[in-house]
């Protein structure tokens, strides 16, 4: 067979893909110029805090909204506009390499709004759960991570449910997540972690979850292949 000489050297990626790693890209790009001292002036060198104070999700406020039945309705925006900033350019970039790679792998299967699904859910429960089940937690929350956990737990569900058809041991779908948690527990432990676990755990357990129902066939499938075995 001929080889295609019109097509593309790379797959495109899904526009939804873009849509959630732009992003990202836009505010490290403007961030780093700015530390860089190629735009902004000096007082550019403080853009980075001050995105972080403007979006950052922190413990202390969302605990007074719970208290307050979500008053200023205007800060639940945090619940999302946290993982549009990064602590560091290398931060920044491992979160865009993840949610391109994951994203594609995701939405070469799920809907376009499956993938939101997945994602902005499990950036808004991990975050939740960062900031009102760590007692006594300060530190605020940045950055993409626990969306992209949410779409290893998707991508974990596509494991799970294609060893299921072939009759395997569905818990090697988790191998992915095990991997991961174990190289953050020894990082944790030579160079010393914060909670943020927290919420990349639950943001995984939230796209895995999810996957059931925006999944195509959704649950239906699941108790299908169920049934089959």
């Amino acid at each position: 067979m001929d080889p295609d000489h019109n097509a593309p050297p790379l797959n495109p990626l899904p526009w939804v893909v873009w849509l959630l790693a732009l992003p990202l890209i836009a505010m490290e790009v403007v961030l780093s110029l700015g530390e860089a001292g190629v735009v902004g002036g000096p007082q550019a060198i403080g853009w980075r805090l001050q995105a972080v104070e403007r979006f950052g999700l922190f413990p202390e406020l969302l605990k007074f909204q719970w208290e307050t039945g979500g008053h200023p309705i205007i800060e639940l925006q945090r619940l999302v506009s946290y993982v549009l900033v990064h602590g560091s350019f290398t931060h920044a970039l491992f979160a865009v390499v993840m949610v391109l790679a994951l994203g594609n792998m995701v939405a070469g299967v799920f809907r376009w709004w499956g993938v939101l699904v997945v994602f902005l859910g499990s950036t808004v429960v991990g975050g939740a759960a960062y900031g009102l089940l760590v007692p006594g937690l300060r530190t605020q929350l940045i950055g993409a991570y626990p969306g992209i956990y949410g779409l290893i737990g998707a991508f974990t569900f596509l494991i799970w449910t294609k060893l299921a058809l072939v009759g395997a041991n569905r818990l090697r779908a988790f191998s992915l997540i095990g991997v991961l948690l174990a190289v953050q527990l020894v990082f944790g432990l030579l160079f010393g972690g914060g909670w943020d676990w927290v919420a990349e755990v639950t943001g995984f357990a939230t796209g895995f979850l999810l996957s059931f129902v925006v999944s195509p066939g959704g649950f239906r499938r699941v108790v299908q292949m169920m049934r089959q075995r």
